[in-house]
């Protein structure tokens, strides 16, 4: 890609690699651009979002890595910026400065090489955006002359809330001769708001940087700054990556047919079938000699719905044979979009796919169905190949007719698959334990709060 171009990303489990040697934060903005707080920056004094959407970690040869879990990012984000900038010299001395988005099964997404940096010591490289219910990624090489002051203050960053550090009177700043009138500075003990800084003009912010960089290096003569970075997180299990990552397909139709859809990567995926009308309905995989495999579906209800698991073979084209009276649509989706058991009560109707990322706990199903109800368990912890599914556990629950059903579930990550449910049913957990991890059973792990914006400006200041 090149400056500016953009491009759909799938909303799952991403990394992404900044190379090469330098200092790498995200910001978590909302639709006005602007990070709520101190805790929507994540850099290394901080290398963790509370919500777990976002990691940050260190790789060989200079690369840092984000982990973004664009299905965990908050409902009021609305993009994470990807920055980088450098301790000492300018950007334009970094050789092959680059970013790369991995897909969960380590395939390159997207990619953007900085060509064009020029004096800036701080720039945002990229962002992931919401757009039309999914996800897209746009090389932005933003530079900014005045380094990550600029940036911050842009992007709704309280320069000078840290509350550990105390300030020093802030010396008025020279007025330039082709400048407005400069700021005047606090009283003794007192800081800039916010607004005044937004209120600033770059030269006026500049200024204001050079004085408390000259401020803060006469106080490291006096005072040795000491500085201890926040443990480390263990993994978090919601990160989980199990089969392909792709854009979903859609396939409309009326009556039996053969579905063919092509150029999909190897591997297990979601099929979600929706009819309108009533008789019988059969849904089988189809292999090279189109014969038919094990059904995916069998039924007489009306107007089914559901979601099956299916395979896609080594050369990307899946196959189905589809016997059905009336208009219907299938859907060809990543497992990653599998709904997520929580506290909250999950209704839905038809086999279904279901994702457990927490702890021990118990899940809780009411069918009001009238025929078979059965689901299998996957566990997901320590596969790592994405073209396979790990084998299925015993059954976890074989019923026939309506009923309600409380099951133990292992520690995830796992899938719940329930291959059977003609009907109407809801789920939820409860009695959730702790992950092993440090998880709550419910979500991400309680993070220990991050250093205030300071700590990452720290090193523009020195």
């Amino acid at each position: 890609m090149i400056k500016g171009d953009n491009a759909f990303v799938p909303t799952a489990a991403l990394r992404v690699a900044v190379r090469n040697g330098v200092d790498v934060a995200a910001l978590l903005v909302t639709e006005q651009g602007r990070v709520r707080g101190d805790a929507d920056i994540v850099f290394d004094g901080a290398p963790a979002h509370p919500s777990g959407a976002v990691r940050l970690s260190a790789g060989e040869d200079g690369t840092m890595w984000l982990e973004t879990g664009l299905t965990s990012v908050e409902a009021e984000i609305t993009r994470v910026l990807v920055v980088a900038s450098t301790a000492e010299g300018a950007l334009r001395d970094v050789r092959g400065l680059s970013v790369e988005v991995f897909g969960p099964d380590g395939a390159t997404v997207v990619g953007y090489e900085v060509t064009d940096a020029g004096g800036e010591t701080a720039m945002v490289l990229a962002e992931l955006y919401r757009r039309s219910g999914g996800w897209k990624f746009r090389a932005v090489g933003q530079g900014y002359v005045d380094g990550l002051t600029g940036l911050a203050v842009d992007h709704g960053v309280d320069v000078d809330e840290d509350p550990q550090e105390v300030l020093e009177r802030i010396p008025t700043p020279a007025p330039l001769a082709t400048s407005p009138a400069p700021v005047e500075a606090p009283a003794q003990g007192l800081r800039l708001t916010r607004d005044q800084i937004l209120d600033m003009t770059p030269e006026q912010i500049r200024a204001l940087a050079l004085a408390q960089k000259q401020a803060r290096a006469e106080a490291s003569d006096q005072v040795p700054l000491t500085v201890s970075s926040p443990p480390v997180p263990k993994p978090d299990p919601s990160v989980w990556t199990c089969g392909p990552v792709f854009k979903p397909r859609t396939v409309t139709g009326r009556d039996n047919d053969v579905i063919t859809v092509k150029d999909l990567p190897h591997g297990p995926v979601m099929v979600e079938l929706t009819l309108k009308g009533d008789g019988y309905t059969g849904l089988w995989p189809l292999d090279e000699s189109n014969a038919k495999g094990r059904y995916l579906v069998s039924t007489t209800e009306k107007d089914f719905r559901g979601r099956v698991i299916a395979s896609v073979p080594e050369h990307g084209r899946l196959r189905l044979r589809l016997e059905a009276s009336g208009s219907w649509q299938v859907r060809i989706l990543p497992l990653s979009e599998a709904r997520r058991l929580s506290k909250d009560r999950l209704e839905s109707w038809g086999p279904d796919v279901l994702l457990h990322t927490g702890g021990t706990a118990d899940v809780t199903f009411h069918y009001r169905g009238d025929s078979n109800f059965i689901g299998h368990l996957y566990r997901l912890a320590g596969h790592t190949d994405p073209t396979t599914l790990p084998k299925p556990g015993r059954s976890v629950v074989s019923e026939i007719g309506a009923r309600r059903e409380t099951l133990p579930l292992p520690e995830g990550p796992l899938l719940v698959y329930l291959s059977a449910a003609d009907g109407p049913w809801d789920a939820r957990l409860k009695d959730m334990q702790p992950h092993s991890s440090g998880q709550d059973a419910d979500g991400p792990a309680k993070l220990p709060e991050p250093r205030g914006a300071l700590g990452w400006l720290r090193r523009a200041r020195r």
